[in-house]
């Protein structure tokens, strides 16, 4: 069994999704379930006897160690995290005790595990932790992309709780010994992702007539991977990474964020059609939002070349599944829009017009 923190969430939910289609080893699924967590995207494994669900925090150092005497996975894999940068400006606290200390506690209670493990169980555990580009701050358009050594420099307080986590995993790995991985990804899209996010809140409000908010010009670039490719990725590290290493995986898919609000317009003017006009006519520039980060860009020739991993998706295929995929599952899209979704929308977007 392996165990996976936030399984409920865009990202791991889609890697559990993906490692039972791929593998019958079964999957310890540990989420709080805050607004970001939603069974109703695993509702296709609701009678699959390899998922095992367990409401939790991981900040319960009791409820942890429970669970891993109980289960006995041979391997963490740690995408549990408060995510979203707006948010983070908002409410920083949050994130400082869930990407921080949640961080530490779970470290601390899988060392406890591991340190208990016979010595074959003891040298096949992993703890994987799936953290961000943004630790490494803004580039300009002509820095080189992200490496595995360039310097953290965050500059949000997302971005510095999730900085925070990657030491104290480094940390625990030279001083204690786990046997730790970590992985620095580029913006995720794809299915199940919370419409506070770009890609998902533009067909939203694209598809009820509302405006398209896009920060600042719109200038600002990313590197975009698909979540299935992530997903294969932190397959092939937590099957062959060496410990203690660091792999950045990224789409290779740097797009200005205005480019990927029209290129959602343009599939929705052909997927669904408006009576008349377009899609891009309710593009609205807005207030940016504090610290904007210019450019993140990942080179990931590093876990090309020890594990020969790239993305099978280009944006391009891989922003045409994601609006169809949007179109085809609204049922699921009005299930996560809540009242708190709403209230948060208004919150970060009243006062910005």
């Amino acid at each position: 069994m392996i165990l996976v923190t936030g399984g409920a969430g865009f990202i791991g939910a889609n890697f559990v999704l993906d490692w039972l289609e791929s593998s019958d080893e079964s999957v310890l699924n540990i989420d709080k379930l805050t607004y970001a967590g939603n069974l109703g995207t695993l509702k296709a494994l609701e009678h699959d006897a390899r998922l095992v669900f367990e409401r939790a925090d991981i900040c319960d150092r009791a409820a942890i160690d429970t669970l891993l005497a109980k289960h006995q996975p041979r391997a963490i894999l740690h995408f549990a995290a408060e995510s979203h940068v707006d948010r983070s400006i908002h409410g920083p606290a949050d994130f400082v005790q869930t990407n921080v200390v949640g961080t530490f506690t779970l470290l601390e209670a899988a060392r406890m595990h591991w340190i208990k493990l016979p010595e074959e169980q003891k040298q096949a555990f992993r703890f994987l932790h799936v953290s961000t580009d943004e630790v490494f701050g803004s580039l300009s358009s002509t820095d080189p992309q992200f490496a595995e050594t360039t310097p953290y420099a965050p500059n949000s307080p997302y971005a510095a709780t999730k900085a925070a986590s990657d030491h104290l995993v480094r940390a625990y790995h030279h001083t204690y010994g786990l046997p730790v991985l970590t992985t620095n990804c580029s913006n995720n899209y794809g299915p199940y992702q919370f419409p506070e996010k770009l890609i998902p809140l533009m067909i939203a409000n694209a598809l009820a007539g509302e405006p398209l908010p896009v920060y600042g010009d719109g200038q600002n670039v990313r590197d975009w991977l698909y979540v299935g490719d992530h997903c294969s990725a932190i397959r092939e590290v937590l099957a062959r990474g060496d410990v203690g290493e660091t792999y950045n995986v990224g789409g290779w898919n740097e797009k200005k964020n205005l480019d990927v609000v029209r290129t959602v317009c343009d599939l929705l003017d052909e997927l669904r059609p408006k009576s008349s006009g377009s899609y891009r006519d309710q593009i609205t520039y807005v207030k940016d939002r504090p610290g904007h980060d210019r450019r993140y860009a990942i080179d990931a020739r590093k876990l090309e070349r020890a594990l020969g991993w790239t993305p099978a998706e280009t944006f391009e295929t891989g922003i045409a599944k994601t609006v169809q995929w949007y179109l085809d599952n609204q049922q699921w899209v009005d299930g996560v829009a809540s009242g708190e979704y709403r209230k948060w929308v208004e919150t970060n977007y009243a006062q910005r017009a």
